[in-house]
């Protein structure tokens, strides 16, 4: 099977400035890659590159055939506006299915049913009707996926999807995105601090400093000199 995404020698950046500088990497189908980084490292930026808001400054970005026509869902970091948003639950995740509905002025059956299914398959179901910014955190995060899961079913990147969660949210939003990747097969790219608990997840690991100062196996990352100068004592068990 042909790699989702493949990225060779590629910068991306604004106005004349690139915050990510000379990037080789490939997204292959199934993958679980974390992206980690200080702040500033290019990781929001790479995240544009990935959905085409940004085109190369250099290099290319080659985009499988098929995720370019099933599109990618994605999860963005909420803002405090965000988790107050004012809909329903199954208003918010049905918007998911916008990129399939084009200029029709109503949603088909067919979207209807994969909202359904989507609210479904993320335990959710009986909060359709819930107003959103009443939900808990981890509740939020399970809309936000199947939102997400009506864009495709394919590739999900998550940008800092368990910032603001308590402990035992973090847990179960990890254990949904692990069930996810491992039973459905859906690619999933997360950026995230949470350095700790992805490498306990992702089965790749992209670190980045502009340029990437690790790319390849969990398991390697955990023993290279970016992994430990990162994660510094204790260093967990890595991958699957």
């Amino acid at each position: 099977m042909k790699p989702f995404i493949v990225c060779e020698h590629a910068d991306f950046g604004y106005e004349n400035q690139d915050a990510v500088i000379d990037l080789s990497i490939t997204i292959e189908p199934g993958d679980y890659l974390c992206i980690v980084g200080a702040n500033g490292s290019g990781k929001s930026t790479l995240v544009k590159g990935l959905l085409g808001l940004l085109e190369p400054t250099a290099g290319t970005l080659t985009v499988a055939g098929q995720l370019r026509k099933g599109g990618i869902g994605y999860l963005p970091q909420q803002t405090a506006a965000q988790r107050d948003f004012p809909a329903a639950v199954q208003e918010v995740v049905i918007s998911g299915t916008l990129s399939r509905r084009g200029n029709r002025p109503f949603y088909s059956l067919k979207e209807k049913r994969l909202a359904e299914q989507s609210m479904e398959r993320m335990g959710i179901t009986q909060l359709r009707a819930k107003c959103y910014r009443e939900l808990s955190g981890g509740q939020q995060q399970r809309v936000l996926i199947a939102r997400a899961l009506c864009a495709t079913e394919q590739m999900l990147i998550l940008d800092e999807p368990v910032t603001g969660l308590d402990p035992s949210a973090i847990l179960e939003f990890y254990r949904l995105v692990r069930e996810l990747n491992r039973r459905d097969g859906i690619t999933v790219v997360m950026v995230s601090h949470d350095v700790r608990g992805v490498v306990r997840e992702a089965d790749k690991i992209l670190h980045m400093q502009q340029r990437a100062l690790f790319f390849g196996p969990t398991a390697d990352y955990v023993q290279s000199e970016a992994g430990k100068m990162f994660l510094g004592e204790g260093i967990p068990e890595g991958g699957r």
